[in-house]
């Protein structure tokens, strides 16, 4: 009779504590917030850097079939520079704490998704992985949650 007893304690043991329900460990939201605005200044970085290359060597990038939104690699240039600039700046945001840096964050990272799709005729396979780091950027930066990144 004394080892139902001794099992259930030591099922107790390894349980883990118990939580409200739907509430994530606190290092897990922070990080993923962590990780979003480091991804962020790093995608913004790139993004700077694909956009000084459409302004000034523009041979690298090419040009294929025509395309609804076309517009000259030059205005390209601009718009890559100054998205790049943005994504970089709420990055910055997100990882200093800002309260604002998550709102911030997720319209950014939707516009650069926006810009790299209208961008896909140009340079196909860069404008896919843009959006695909943008897509866990937003997932990263929706299930954070204050509250339990504090606790």
């Amino acid at each position: 009779m004394s080892v139902p007893q001794q099992s259930a304690s030591a099922e107790n043991q390894l349980a883990p504590p118990a939580r409200p329900h739907g509430q994530r460990p606190a290092s897990w939201t922070a990080g993923l917030a962590f990780f979003a605005g480091v991804m962020m200044i790093i995608a913004g970085v790139f993004g700077v850097i694909e956009g000084i290359v459409a302004l000034f060597r523009n041979e690298v990038y090419v040009v294929g079939a025509e395309y609804a939104f076309a517009f000259d690699l030059t205005a390209w240039g601009w718009v890559h520079v100054l998205v790049g600039v943005l994504v970089a700046a709420a990055g910055a945001a997100l990882i200093s704490g800002r309260a604002w840096g998550r709102a911030v964050g997720i319209m950014i990272a939707s516009l650069s998704m926006f810009a790299n799709f209208l961008f896909i005729p140009y340079y196909p396979v860069w404008s896919l992985l843009i959006i695909l780091l943008n897509v866990f950027v937003i997932t990263a930066l929706c299930v954070y949650d204050r509250d339990s990144a504090a606790a």
